[in-house]
């Protein structure tokens, strides 16, 4: 028989529920390398820090500074090793998790999962200029398969970690 603790899976689905609201607050922030304000500009790594520090889930770090097109002319996966440091990778994502792309020579793209079934995402697009929100299944760019998509979840590294 399997004991289900109501408390912590209360507060674990609390937590994510507040981090996909700080992440929709974001839509409609203009698309802007390196920027972290707020209704002005936000990219997608900063959007990802920012909605994670303003929630209250991770202390606050600052990745930057980062050229626009790094992830061309670089092998090392720099993106990548601050959600592995953070979180741990999961096969099927929930809400609130991340999803990283693999954009160039590394991953370098990524968003925060609002739905999981099917996955929605609120990224900063560079593409749309914005941050936006859609179905993964609406954007060809993301579902490519040689981009590589990989999903990582804050809650299984504080099990697993």
């Amino acid at each position: 028989m399997t004991i289900v603790r109501t408390e912590g899976a209360q507060r674990q689905s609390d937590e994510r529920n507040r981090v996909v609201a700080e992440a929709r607050k974001w839509i409609a922030t203009p698309y802007h390398n390196c920027a972290d304000v707020l209704g002005s500009g936000v990219d997608c790594g900063m959007l990802i820090v920012r909605v994670f520090v303003d929630s209250g889930m991770v202390e606050p770090f600052d990745p930057r500074p980062y050229a626009p097109d790094w992830m061309l002319h670089r092998d090392e996966e720099k993106y990548l090793a601050f959600f592995e440091e953070r979180c741990a990778p999961v096969d099927a994502p929930g809400v609130g998790d991340i999803a990283l792309f693999h954009y160039g020579r590394t991953y370098s793209h990524g968003g925060i999962v609002v739905e999981a079934d099917p996955v929605r995402i609120v990224h900063a697009s560079h593409d749309a200029r914005a941050v936006i929100e859609e179905g993964l299944t609406q954007n060809p760019v993301l579902t490519d398969p040689k981009r590589r998509l990989r999903f990582f979840s804050i809650w299984a590294k504080k099990v697993s970690g």
